[in-house]
């Protein structure tokens, strides 16, 4: 399994970014999917997840309202769109395939990342 983000740029404060992530498998449907998000000197942070059909979707409390989390299951893919973005949002935005629920999934494969750099 394979997993590679796009999308990531510098952009102002305020903008919006939209980030694909396409999985490479022939079983992504079962699969829960979740953004990540390390920033420089700093551990990873949980920023959204997304359960195998759409249906449920959690986010952390720092992207709640300005980020959406939503896959396309023919496409293999996972979109994270990313609103009002803030200075604080600069990281490398990573996307995890898993397993068990969207709350604490089991994550089982990882993508390289893409940055994000948000401007003040």
């Amino acid at each position: 399994v394979q997993l590679v983000e796009s999308g990531g740029r510098l952009v102002q404060a305020g903008g919006s970014l939209r980030l694909p992530c396409i999985v490479s498998t022939r079983t992504f449907s079962p699969f829960v999917m979740a953004w990540v998000r390390q920033a420089p000197g700093k551990e990873h942070e949980f920023v959204a997840a997304i359960s195998w059909n759409g249906d449920s979707t959690y986010y952390a409390d720092s992207v709640k309202g300005r980020f959406n989390i939503s896959r396309d299951n023919a496409k293999n893919t996972v979109y994270l769109l990313m609103n009002s973005l803030k200075p604080e949002d600069t990281a490398v935005y990573l996307c995890a395939a898993g397993v068990g629920s969207i709350t604490s999934p089991v994550y089982n494969h990882w993508g390289q990342g893409t940055q994000v750099t948000v401007s003040s």
